[in-house]
């Protein structure tokens, strides 16, 4: 079997059916849960620290895990780079058997940061035969940590930070990637798409470029898109997609060019008759709370905890990929379109509440990164590169 310890609502076991796999998730949030039995994965309902690995033992061939991310996140208060040092201890000591995670609980700023050395336990136990992990890029130092134990062990162990827009995620998201095999060399999966695209050569057909925010969505040449703002939203029947709020904020932004409205399938800013860029951009990172129904022709800041997107042009503050840049430029879209841009499939059933619906989709594994990552540990052929085609409703 395959355990996908912290599974949300389902990013990585969508990902494992292109592949023809099947995982049970281990999850504790209840609308999570929800979520994922809407979409028929399996699911046990637990607390992944808590819970036996003793019911595994001698069955499990691979082990997936996305700890918790807020402790990490420079987008939250980023306490768990704080207990960065106790983190390091735990994965040693339960590399080694010793299970101190009580007393090295007692000292951590987040009580969650301790839940990314979670993974070392079940490995130490279960030993699979591949290991698939993925966290914010600010985990990339404990990931190398645990690959170095892996290959003591005699895995083979790869980990660095991927882009999901290099695998046709409409999504400029970079995240933090640990492959590891005991029965295959292992490398990173390789891209199938590329920022500005590839012309046929020698040595290939060239990678086709990366999947804009307004191909993934549908918006073709009928779908007008007004900076004029209603309070409503939609962008269809003449509503239009923005709160009263933003109204003035909206038009300034667009004034100063930062961020550019799009209306036709050209992706050309609104009146231009260019058509250099005719293929735009991926959109920015979304998380728990993200929004937008703006077109970028290019990929904004990355967005943090809030329902705010930075427009292009702010660099992000950290080089751990995310900003806590406030901007009145906000723009909002629906569950169902951020799940698209997360790759999903459009008709998913997002179970809870909106706020838990959007929480689950900013903290979910993106399914076609997740499939290209376990192709790469398992030797399975990785999906082909496709321009993303769904239509949120």
């Amino acid at each position: 079997m395959i355990l996908d310890l912290f599974a949300g609502p389902g990013g990585w076991s969508t990902g494992l059916r292109t592949l023809g796999l099947t995982d049970i998730g281990l999850e504790w949030d209840a609308a999570a849960c929800a979520t994922r039995a809407a979409a028929g994965h399996l699911t046990v309902r637990c607390d992944v620290a808590q819970y036996p690995t003793a019911p595994f033992a001698g069955r499990v061939t691979g082990l997936i895990a996305s700890p918790p991310c807020q402790a990490w996140s420079r987008a939250g208060k980023g306490l768990g780079l704080k207990d960065q040092p106790l983190v390091h201890q735990a994965v040693h000591d339960l590399a080694h058997g010793r299970d101190t995670r009580p007393a090295l609980l007692e000292q951590c700023r987040d009580a969650r940061s301790l839940l990314a050395a979670e993974p070392m336990r079940w490995l130490y136990d279960l030993r699979p035969e591949w290991v698939a992990m993925e966290e914010v890029p600010d985990v990339l130092p404990l990931f190398r940590h645990i690959a170095e134990i892996l290959r003591g062990w005699g895995y083979s162990a790869w980990c660095g930070v991927l882009n999901a827009a290099d695998y046709g995620v409409p999504q400029t998201r970079r995240r933090a990637i640990l492959i590891a095999s005991r029965v295959r060399t292992v490398a990173p999966p390789e891209p199938t798409h590329s920022q500005h695209g590839e012309e046929p050569s020698l040595f290939g057909p060239g990678r086709p470029r990366w999947v804009s925010m307004a191909e993934a969505l549908g918006w073709g040449a009928t779908d007008r898109v007004s900076p004029t703002v209603t309070a409503g939203g939609g962008k269809t029947g003449g509503a239009e997609p923005f709160p009263t709020q933003a109204r003035q904020a909206l038009l300034d932004a667009q004034h100063r060019g930062a961020w550019v409205l799009h209306t036709n399938r050209n992706q050309q800013p609104d009146g231009s008759r260019q058509t250099t860029d005719p293929h735009g951009s991926p959109a920015p990172v979304f998380t728990s709370k993200s929004g937008g129904q703006w077109v970028l022709k290019r990929p904004a800041t990355t967005v943090c905890a809030t329902d705010r997107i930075a427009p292009p042009g702010h660099r992000d503050r950290s080089p751990g990929g995310e900003s806590q840049f406030a901007s009145p430029d906000t723009v909002r879209i629906t569950q169902a379109e951020a799940a698209v841009l997360q790759s999903f499939p459009a008709d998913y059933l997002w179970q809870g509440t909106k706020t838990k619906q959007f929480e689950q989709i900013g903290n979910a594994m993106p399914p076609l990164l997740a499939a290209h990552v376990a192709a790469a540990a398992t030797g399975l052929p990785a999906p082909a590169a496709a321009p993303a085609e769904g239509r949120a409703a």
